[in-house]
């Protein structure tokens, strides 16, 4: 298997830790309760819960197009050193991302994020070329 397939693999359990993290925090804004119900009206999320959801929408804007560059680089056979570092620029930037996003810090959170995208260009760029 290559690691760009790897990654997408254990970028499950990314995606997981993402959702897990705004799972957590509305939970312990609104209570258990109140989020097995309908949730027709509730108060606007506290910082951390709107960090939260924010990072995992973030996640969710950029995780289909890793997941197609990474589906595409296996079928196509295309793994070479630069699909290779950008997987591994886009996952590990990612985990970094979510505890800056959530601690707050500025400037560097978005220079994380660019990071991530740029891996995402070597990817599409691997597979064109």
């Amino acid at each position: 298997m290559s690691i760009e397939l790897t990654l997408l693999v254990w970028s499950t359990a990314l995606f997981g830790l993402y959702v897990g993290a705004q799972a957590t925090l509305y939970r312990m804004q609104h209570g258990v309760l109140h989020a097995a119900t309908a949730r027709d009206s509730e108060a606007p999320p506290n910082v951390m819960t709107g960090r939260a959801e924010r990072a995992l929408r973030n996640l969710i804007e950029t995780y289909g197009v890793f997941v197609a560059l990474a589906v595409a680089i296996e079928i196509s056979g295309r793994s070479d050193a630069l699909t290779v570092w950008g997987a591994q620029l886009y996952f590990w930037a990612r985990i970094v991302y979510l505890p800056l996003y959530l601690s707050g810090v500025q400037f560097v959170r978005s220079l994380v994020w660019c990071v991530s995208a740029l891996g995402l260009m070597l990817m599409f760029v691997g597979i064109l070329f």
